[in-house]
């Protein structure tokens, strides 16, 4: 085989690759014709013009995550923080990426920086520690805007670590502990007071129940001297009925119940030591057997009645009979009567 042989064989090759073109998925190749974008290849093969057309740009059009230097920000209240992040980034328009800006990571990073000075300059410390999502808000709204004409859409912007001064982060922990402690006072004195309110409401039950009780106690013993009352009362009067009488049983029966009541409250005395029996103790015994012959007495009287009312019920019934009938006599014998 000889030279020209090889060296046309090796030209074929060399026209073969550069005119058929394999785009990966998730990639997108420009194409140029004499120096001039002319179109984009999309992922799959394609074939180009040999000498006239090749590939400029290989751009990756998936999701790419950059990272956002550190840095120090002064914030409003001239507090300086080290705030860091990352940001996320998907290429829309393969040529507006390739040829509309020089270093497309590096220009987003260098943009998230300066806005990410912008916005936490803008705030005070307290603001930046506690609002990121705002901060993230912000930043987003900015970078996608300033990205558009890139062909770029600024899909997430994330602040990843801040670190504020050792001073402030110290002062930061007192006033956290501080507001522990208030908070633990606050919910102690709050118990305290609930466990307050818990005993007064118990004692106003309990004071209102034992009035209540009080209230049916006297109740219940008004309506026992009440009783009590009209048993004496009704004694009483069965005593003058007998003293009208001129039954003397019935007086000696009301003055010894006084005398022996008299003589128990006599003994009952808490500051009676000895008990003195006075010398009438016989009348007294008397007085109790005059009692007995009382009640003796009642109860003839008791049966006298119930006789009278037996021969009263008697005769009436004898009046209430008929007549007896009278019958002729017989001839010759004696006229039978009836009486």
């Amino acid at each position: 085989m000889s030279y020209f042989g090889i060296a046309i064989l090796v030209l074929a090759l060399i026209v073969v690759f550069s005119t058929i073109k394999i785009v990966p998925q998730g990639r997108e190749f420009t194409v140029e014709r004499f120096g001039k974008y002319t179109r984009t290849l999309t992922p799959g093969i394609h074939f180009l013009t040999p000498f006239i057309e090749r590939i400029g740009r290989r751009m990756n059009m998936m999701e790419q995550v950059l990272d956002v230097p550190q840095q120090e920000v002064i914030t409003k209240d001239n507090a300086t923080v080290k705030v860091d992040g990352i940001v996320f980034i998907q290429v829309m328009d393969a040529a507006a990426a390739a040829y509309r800006v020089d270093n497309l990571t590096y220009a987003i990073a260098q943009l998230c920086m300066t806005n990410l000075r912008t916005v936490v300059g803008s705030m005070d410390l307290d603001e930046v520690l506690s609002q990121r999502d705002a901060i993230n808000s912000r930043l987003l709204t900015v970078i996608d805007a300033a990205t558009e004409p890139w062909g770029v859409k600024a899909n997430r912007i994330e602040i990843k670590d801040l670190q504020p001064p050792a001073d402030i982060t110290n002062a930061m922990a007192r006033q956290m502990k501080a507001e522990r402690e208030r908070r633990a006072v606050i919910t102690e004195a709050d118990g305290e007071k609930q466990a307050a309110i818990a005993r007064a409401e118990g004692s106003k039950q309990s004071a209102i129940l034992e009035a209540e009780g009080r209230k049916e106690a006297a109740f219940r013993d008004a309506e026992a001297r009440e009783r009590e009352a009209e048993a004496e009362a009704r004694a009483t009067a069965m005593v003058s009925e007998a003293i009208a009488k001129g039954d003397v049983n019935a007086i000696n029966y009301f003055v010894a119940q006084k005398y022996v009541e008299a003589f128990a409250e006599l003994a009952r005395s808490p500051q009676q030591k000895t008990v003195i029996v006075p010398s009438e103790m016989g009348a007294l015994v008397g007085t109790i057997a005059g009692v007995g012959e009382l009640v003796g007495l009642a109860k003839e009287q008791q049966t006298a009645r119930t006789d009278r009312r037996a021969e009263a019920a008697q005769a009436a019934r004898a009046s209430s009979a008929p007549p007896p009938v009278q019958q002729r006599p017989r001839r010759g014998g004696a006229v039978p009567t009836t009486e």
